[in-house]
């Protein structure tokens, strides 16, 4: 059976692209969180065209991971993580510093039944209410041979009058913790699965590696199905390829980190661009599968 794609609008809230009538994923534009979570937009639930559940929420051990969002922890002083700060001084500390990615307004929604386009407006504004960045973010999904694929763009602008030096806990002194960027969580059951990138499958070995792309492959309770996940980081992006914040032995993460080791100035009225393809599919993957994975979602960044 064809395919086709589809989108419902909780207009004021979020979005929710389907696949012949099934969800693929919810975008929600304006979260309700707590501030100590940063409240930013996430993707929640995301799921394989056979419907498998490949995201988490809120997890109690970090209830700031959020499915998949945009999320940077040391942003200056401020976090738009969530969530305590990391410091050499202090280790982990909760601060009054979590800032928040505030919706403005939409700018494109366009649905045909090869793809769906959403684009909006945000402001981030510190806890203390400074507005320092003004973003562009666009999602555009399409299916692929294997699966479907998520184009994740986002345009930040510096607006707050100074420069800011975009960090991670690693450059603040904790080693191999250099999170921060498009950064996904996958489900409780996925724990132990396996990274997928070009040096082979591995496990927590793989973070802080460079590489253009990496995944996840894991497994779901209940069902005897297993699901995969890779992320492509655009030739373009600051910083390609990228360190990567990858963890399997205490749950499944996977992020393409551009301040892993060092920071990145951030000038006042400068414009930082990421482009990052995100492609889901039913079932594990080997090196060769991971591979083609790897090059259906790199095709979708040129699309």
């Amino acid at each position: 059976m064809t395919q086709h794609l589809g989108c419902t609008h909780t207009v004021g809230r979020s979005i929710q692209v389907t696949a012949a009538g099934r969800e693929l994923f919810s975008y929600v534009y304006r979260p309700t969180d707590p501030q100590l979570e940063s409240p930013r937009p996430y993707l929640h639930p995301i799921r394989t065209l056979g419907g498998d559940l490949v995201s988490v929420f809120r997890p109690h051990d970090h209830v700031w991971h959020k499915g998949m969002t945009w999320s940077l922890p040391h942003f200056g002083p401020d976090n738009f993580w969530g969530g305590p700060t990391f410091s050499r001084e202090h280790g982990y500390q909760q601060l009054d510093n979590n800032g928040s990615m505030d919706h403005d307004r939409i700018d494109a929604l366009d649905v045909t039944e090869e793809s769906v386009r959403f684009s909006h407006h945000l402001s981030w504004r510190t806890q203390s209410g400074a507005h320092v960045v003004d973003e562009q973010r666009t999602l555009t999904t399409r299916l692929t041979d294997d699966g479907w694929v998520l184009v994740y763009e986002t345009a930040m602008t510096n607006v707050s009058g100074g420069t800011v030096q975009i960090g991670s806990p690693t450059t603040a002194g904790r080693p191999n913790a250099g999170y921060g960027g498009l950064f996904w969580r996958g489900p409780r059951s996925f724990t132990g699965g396996t990274v997928l990138a070009p040096q082979g499958l591995g496990g927590d070995e793989l973070r802080g590696q460079r590489a253009a792309w990496m995944g996840f492959s894991g497994k779901h309770n209940s069902v005897d199905r297993a699901s995969t996940l890779i992320i492509v980081d655009a030739a373009d992006n600051p910083n390609h390829p990228p360190e990567w914040f990858v963890r399997s032995e205490d749950f499944a993460a996977v992020c393409p980190a551009p301040f892993f080791s060092a920071e990145l100035p951030f000038a006042p009225g400068e414009t930082l661009r990421f482009r990052y393809a995100t492609l889901v599919a039913d079932g594990a993957s080997d090196d060769a599968r991971s591979v083609l994975l790897s090059a259906q979602a790199t095709k979708a960044l040129t699309a």
